[in-house]
């Protein structure tokens, strides 16, 4: 059976350490041949990832018209609250059955970027206490420890780590809160938490409280199932860092059924400036990352798809 590479995050950033060789090489084969791997001993700790679990599930918990309050539906762009059935990330299932809570990057009042889709302001609900402040201070330490990760993952393929760094300056990184409940009764074959995907972006660092439901697709078919305690997060590789490293790194299909048991995760969709160009080094492309992200977003919310 396939296994999910483990890489401890510690010898990974560190090269003076002495397991700094076999993290680059557990690495190498998560980023290149799977496209998935999980890290632990991380700049993050498991209580933390807790908080920011137990900040969540208080806030699906609220009463529908409580979280109808911050829907995302109303917007054009993709902050706050996403119901059931707010995504279709497959047109070959029904819409997602999952709940989810987005946010993004903050930037300062009067900025012009913030008429920009993928800057948009976040929208906060009222309740639960120190929803805000938590999901923000985890942002923060979040796409902190995911730039380090992503330039050491970078330069562990072969890649130059000093040049993805410099195109994070404002991040269109994108915080998650997953809701899935058990298994709909009277769901069928197109019917997911959600549906098999790949991530559209460059790196997603993946918490979870730890409830298996995660499957990553093999490349010789069948499905790896992924699963990860509070302090170990689960990595995965998108589509723009796909192409940014002329498929160097694997955007991997992924899903989530679901089953009789509720389970939470917070996905950090860690994605560089809005014009970054991810087109594959050396070449003479143009695909600003904006463009990408904008045109799969309009592809997969419900409320922002044509007519």
């Amino acid at each position: 059976m396939t296994q999910i590479p483990s890489v401890n995050a510690r010898d990974l950033l560190d090269r003076s350490r002495p397991g700094h060789a076999e993290a680059a090489s557990a690495v190498r084969e998560g980023a290149m041949e799977i496209g998935f791997l999980t890290v632990h001993d991380t700049p993050i700790s498991a209580h933390e990832v807790e908080t920011v679990l137990d900040s969540y599930r208080a806030f699906f918990a609220l009463p529908t018209d409580r979280k109808a309050e911050v829907d995302m539906a109303r917007t054009k762009a993709n902050r706050g609250w996403g119901a059931s059935g707010s995504e279709q990330v497959s047109t070959e299932a029904n819409p997602d059955y999952k709940q989810v809570f987005d946010v993004g990057l903050a930037l300062p009042e009067g900025d012009p970027l913030a008429e920009l889709s993928c800057y948009a302001p976040n929208q906060w609900p009222d309740a639960p206490a120190e929803f805000r402040a938590t999901l923000e201070a985890y942002y923060a330490a979040a796409t902190t420890f995911a730039l380090d990760l992503l330039c050491a993952i970078a330069a562990a393929v072969g890649e130059d780590p000093a040049y993805f760094r410099t195109r994070f300056s404002r991040p269109m990184a994108l915080l998650r809160g997953n809701y899935y409940p058990t298994r709909p009764a009277g769901a069928g074959a197109k019917d997911f938490g959600i549906a098999t995907h790949t991530d559209y972006g460059c790196l997603t660092l993946l918490a979870t409280d730890g409830t298996p439901g995660l499957e990553v697709r093999k490349r010789g078919g069948g499905w790896i199932p992924v699963s990860a305690e509070p302090g170990t997060f689960v990595i995965n590789f998108g589509e723009m860092l796909e192409m940014w490293t002329e498929g160097r790194v694997r955007a991997t299909p992924h899903r989530v059924v679901g089953g009789a048991d509720e389970r939470l995760s917070v996905p950090l969709f860690f994605n560089p400036d809005h014009d970054a160009n991810v087109a594959p080094r050396g070449s003479d492309r143009v695909i600003r990352a904006i463009d990408h992200l904008e045109r799969r977003y309009a592809e997969t919310y419900v409320h922002l798809q044509a007519g």
